[in-house]
């Protein structure tokens, strides 16, 4: 459970994001973006996340493929009734076994 006691430290986040892996993903996921922009099947403001088909984290690049998707599905796990998270395998994972 978050701390709310005391405000929040962005120093951790941006010494993370930072790092040289966390920026050649970050240029990655917008060159991505980008690509799906100039095709039009993205739009600025759109709602919707350009997602990877195999996350950065697991070894995936832009060259394994790139899917569009709602914000609320590529950003969510499967939670509880208390909103604790029960999985961190997507329904799409879950269904592909």
């Amino acid at each position: 459970m978050p701390n709310v006691n005391k405000p929040r430290s962005y120093k951790q986040a941006a010494i993370y994001e930072d790092t040289p892996e966390q920026v050649r993903n970050r240029v990655a996921r917008n060159k991505a973006r980008r690509k799906l922009l100039k095709e039009g099947k993205v739009h600025k403001g759109d709602g919707l996340d350009v997602a990877h088909v195999k996350a950065f984290d697991k070894g995936g690049t832009n060259k394994n493929g790139v899917r569009v998707e709602s914000a609320s599905v590529n950003r969510s796990f499967k939670r509880d009734s208390k909103r604790n998270l029960i999985s961190e395998t997507s329904k799409r994972e879950r269904s592909k076994k």
